[in-house]
C-alpha cells in the first residue's frame, strides 16, 4: 500500500469522530450533544486566541496540532465523562492507547511516529505546550457549562473541588485565565450549578 492510500484511509477514518458524542451541549443548536470532532476544532481555535495569556511562550502551532488529534482515539475508545469513576478512567487510558496504535498506525511510518509522539506528549502534559493544550481542553467545557446553566455539571451533580482540580493547569500557566475560571466557578456555586465542596 503506498503512502497516499494510507493517508487517505486515515483521513476517511477520521470521519468517525463526528459520531462520538460528549457530555457538553451545543446551546446554539437546540442543546444537542457536541461531538468530539467539533470539540477538537473549537479548542484548537480557543488555544490560538488565548495563547497570549500563557506566562511562558507556547508554540501555538504544536498546541493546535495536539488539540486536533488528542481525541482521535475516541473513534475506538469512545468518550468518557471527565468526572467518571477513577477505575473507569484508568480503563479508558488503556483503551485509548490501543486506539492510538491502531488509528495512527493507518498512516505511513514517519507520520505514525509524529502523531503518536504528539498524542503521548499531550497525554503526559509535562511540556509547556502540552500543559497549555490540556488547559484549553478543560477551559472550553467550563465556558460551555457556564453558558448553559451548569450543563453537564448540574446534570451529574459535580462539586466545585472537582472543577477546580480539573482546571489546575491554568494556575501557574496562565494566571489571568485561572482567576477568571475561579470567579466563574464561584458564580456557578452561587447559582446551584456546582456543589460547594
Amino acid at each position: 500500500m503506498d503512502d497516499l492510500t494510507k493517508q487517505l484511509d486515515f483521513i476517511i477514518e477520521l470521519d468517525k469522530l463526528k459520531g462520538v458524542y460528549r457530555q457538553a451541549l451545543v446551546k446554539s443548536d437546540k442543546n444537542r450533544f457536541e461531538n468530539s470532532a467539533e470539540h477538537s476544532w473549537h479548542i484548537s481555535l480557543t488555544a490560538q486566541i488565548l495563547h497570549q495569556y500563557a506566562v511562558e511562550k507556547v508554540n501555538v502551532s504544536r498546541v493546535m496540532s495536539m488539540l486536533l488529534i488528542h481525541d482521535i482515539v475516541e473513534i475506538d475508545a469512545g468518550d468518557m465523562f471527565a468526572f467518571s469513576d477513577a477505575t473507569d478512567l484508568a480503563e479508558q487510558e488503556d483503551k485509548e492507547l490501543a486506539a492510538a496504535h491502531r488509528i495512527f498506525g493507518l498512516l505511513p511510518a514517519e507520520q505514525y511516529q509524529t502523531f503518536q509522539q504528539l498524542w503521548l506528549e499531550f497525554e503526559s502534559a509535562e511540556t509547556i505546550d502540552a500543559r497549555f493544550a490540556k488547559a484549553m481542553d478543560r477551559l472550553l467545557p467550563l465556558l460551555q457549562n457556564m453558558r448553559n446553566k451548569g450543563g453537564s455539571w448540574a446534570r451529574h451533580n459535580i462539586a466545585k473541588s472537582q472543577v477546580l482540580e480539573r482546571n489546575k493547569y491554568l494556575d501557574d500557566l496562565a494566571p489571568q485565565l485561572w482567576l477568571y475560571v475561579c470567579k466563574q466557578i464561584d458564580f456557578a456555586v452561587k447559582q446551584g450549578w456546582l456543589r460547594d465542596e
